[in-house]
Formats: structure tokens, sequence, C-alpha cells
């Protein structure tokens, strides 16, 4: 029999992921989710869904809405991308990863489809995740967008709820070199008189969304008229307390200075599912905001994987995410809480590198390094450009070394962060000492 680990090796090797070989992997259109739902029997349509798109964000926003469900009671899918160590983190059910045996049968199932129209690696994990929601009966799933919105195969649900998280510059050779040019993609999942909530926004990309929501007849929320966080105090490093206009209180397991935004996003979303009918309760929120980890598996996400030193991760990507990790970091250098802040990075070659290095603080020491895929930027490279930016360090060949000579050079004072690419995180997360099965 054909075990788990030959299962994925055989989908790799079929459809590379885009995480591991970039545009090579991307294949547009709906045609072959066309089909294989066709072949599936239209699984999506046995379930409500929520879908969320967004520049950052989705991840965050996405977990934490299917834990604040969960709290209540409902049996919640959740499907996002990439992973970070295991396949099974992309599709889970309550928290729980899908079943080796069901991945297995999945593939075993539309082996000769698979060989026939050659569906991307995303596109046919979207189907197996569509499946094994319905099979298993949830009541609802939180569906990410994998790339865009418009034209991802995800795009076949109605769900009953939008969210856009934001709009920012990423995948500019697929979705357009212009703020609005993006917009008009991610706005590709606003659904006819379905509610739409919109994180963040731009003039550019704010008479896209309300073009786009008129012409569907669906209402639109912009949370960021509307902050509902009105302050935070009891900042740590792996929690943070938010004080609202209608909760007194919400302590979060998530305390990215860019958390704050997605977590107006979240309530928006929470009253947007309230008035079609959801009944979630304040402690419902409390529970979803307090446990997200827990509940959900969420990982990457300013998390603290190490005490002494500190060691903390984050999978921001680009420069709209890392402006808010610098800023967090730059903070934390002016306030002297760290006797040093160290700082191991890598990139991806399609990433605008420069722009991205430019935001981060140049009195940290720097630590080059590259993830284990073909898409990653030479240590090197990235050294070049950084010193030319006034940034400084030595370069590592892998994760591991570089790991490794930061904790060997810090004092326990100091603060060690890992980033730049989801791809350094998951090779963090991979390590013997890190790993959490997913």
């Amino acid at each position: 029999m054909t075990t788990y680990n030959q299962t994925i090796e055989y989908l790799y090797s079929k459809a590379p992921m885009f995480q591991n070989v970039g545009n090579r992997a991307y294949k547009e259109g709906l045609s072959n989710t066309v089909i294989l739902d066709n072949m599936t029997g239209h699984p999506h349509k046995l379930f409500k869904s929520i879908h969320i798109a967004g520049t950052n964000g989705k991840g965050s926003v996405s977990h934490t809405l299917a834990g604040i469900l969960q709290s209540t009671g409902l049996r919640v899918g959740l499907y996002t991308s990439p992973h970070l160590v295991d396949f099974r983190e992309r599709i889970r059910i309550n928290g729980q990863p899908i079943e080796q045996n069901f991945v297995i049968k999945f593939i075993e199932d539309y082996k000769d489809v698979i060989e026939d129209i050659k569906p991307s690696f995303f596109e046919i994990t979207t189907a197996m995740a569509f499946s094994y929601f319905a099979e298993r009966e949830v009541d609802v799933a939180v569906i990410e967008t994998g790339l865009g919105g418009r034209l991802d195969c995800t795009n076949i649900i109605k769900p009953v709820l939008s969210v856009i998280t934001n709009i920012g510059f990423d995948h500019t050779a697929f979705l357009g070199n212009t703020l609005e040019q993006i917009a008009n993609e991610k706005a590709g999942i606003i659904k006819p008189k379905t509610p739409v909530v919109i994180g963040e926004y731009t003039p550019e990309t704010k008479a896209v969304f309300e073009a786009k929501a008129s012409e569907t007849a669906s209402n639109i929320d912009f949370a960021q008229d509307d902050n509902l966080i009105l302050s935070e105090d009891e900042r740590t490093v792996d929690s943070i307390c938010y004080h609202t206009k209608y909760i007194p209180s919400i302590k979060s397991e998530l305390a990215g200075f860019c958390q704050r935004i997605n977590a107006n996003t979240i309530l928006h979303s929470v009253e947007a599912l309230r008035k079609i009918g959801f009944k979630i309760s304040d402690n419902d929120i409390l529970r979803g905001f307090s446990s997200v980890i827990e509940l959900t598996g969420l990982r990457g996400r300013w998390q603290k994987v190490s005490t002494h030193p500190l060691i903390v991760c984050d999978t921001a990507h680009n420069s709209h995410g890392i402006k808010h990790i610098a800023e967090q970091l730059q903070q934390y250098l002016e306030n002297g809480l760290y006797s040093n802040i160290r700082i191991v990075i890598g990139m991806v070659k399609d990433k605008d590198i420069s722009e991205t290095l430019s935001l981060l603080p140049k009195s940290a020491k720097y630590y080059f390094t590259q993830a284990s895929i073909e898409r990653s930027m030479s240590a090197s490279e990235i050294q070049k450009i950084a010193i030319s930016l006034g940034l400084h360090g030595n370069t590592y060949n892998t994760v591991p070394q570089a790991i490794a000579a930061a904790r060997a050079e810090a004092s326990a004072n100091d603060f060690i962060f890992v980033g730049g690419s989801t791809f350094i995180v998951s090779d963090l997360l991979s390590m013997v000492e890190f790993f959490i099965q997913g």
C-alpha cells in the first residue's frame, strides 16, 4: 500500500508547489478547478464558507475567525497556505490536520485525472480540502485564497461572507503593478448580495472595492473607518490585551504590531456574521483570540520558540508586512528592552529585497541565510544588497547554521528575530529542537 510520504512525494513531483519553485507552478484560470470540482461532486456546495483574501494578514484573520467559530460549538473547516512543516497543516477541522489516510486515498482516487489534466499543486489541494470538509460534514469552512482572488481556484465557492484584509505590492507578475490592479484581482471574491469586510484600504483601492460592491449589490464594511480597538496594554512577546468599543478587554495570543489591524478586521467580520444569523457570544470572541494557537494550530506569527536567549519568528515576507516587524524591533532597541537585536534573515528571489531590507534597523546584527527551497535568494546576494543599505552581518548556507551562530554570540538578554520569508520560518520550525507536530 502507498504510504503517506510516498503520496506527498508523488504530489510534489507531479505538481510542484508555488512556494518551492515560484512562477513555474502557477496556472491561471479556473478550468482545471471546474474539472476537479465536477469529478469530486461539487463538495463546496455542501457547507457554508467564509472567503478571505488580501496581501497580508490572511492567516491570522482566518485562524482567529476559525477559533471564534469553533468556540460557538460549530464544526469548522480551515483551509490555508502555505504549510510550514507538514502538508496536512493546510487542511484542518477544529484545529486537527487532515488524516494521512484521506490524503492517500484522495490522490489514489484521482490519480488518473491528475495525470490527464496536470493541475497545479494548489488546484489539487483545494479539491482535496473541499472534499474533506464535505465528507466530514463541517458546518462552516474558512477558506483562504492562495494568490489573488478573481482567478484563484478557491473562487468557485459562494461564501456567506467575504473578507479582504489589505492590499500591498506582492506577486505583481500575476496580479498587476498598481494597487488598483491588485485590488481588482482581490475584489474578485466579492459575490452577489454577499457582505464583504475590507480591513485596510488606500484611496486607490477603496474606489475599486466600492465599484465591485455596487456591481454585485453587496453590503461593504470598511473596518478602517470604524476602529473598534480603543487601546492596548499588557503587551508581552506572546500576548497583548485590547480594549474595544464593545468588549472591555480581549487578550490575544498574537502580539505582533500588525495584529491590532487584524483584530479590528476580525471584530468587524464577527459583527457581519452575527447579522446573517451566526450565534457568536462575547465569550466565544474572547476564547477565539486568547486560544487561537491551541484551537487552530496557528504558527509562525510573532511566535516565541525559545526563551534563553529569546527567539521569535514571523512569516512576514514583503515590505507591507515587514514594516510592522521593523517598527516592533526598533521600539525594542529604543526602549532598551534587550541588550542586542540579532536578525536571522533570508528571502526569495521574486520579492522586492531592497525595499524590505531598507525598513530594518541598521544597529542590529545580521545573519544572512537561505531556506532549503529552489526559490531562495543566496545568502551572499542578500548580504550584498544589505551592505549597500547599511546592514551588516555574515552569511550562512543554512538556517540551522545561522541560528546556531546567532545563539552562540547572544547573551541571555539578547533578542533573536528569525524571518524575511515563510520558508526561513519553515526551516526553523523543522529543526528538531523547535519542531512541533502539525
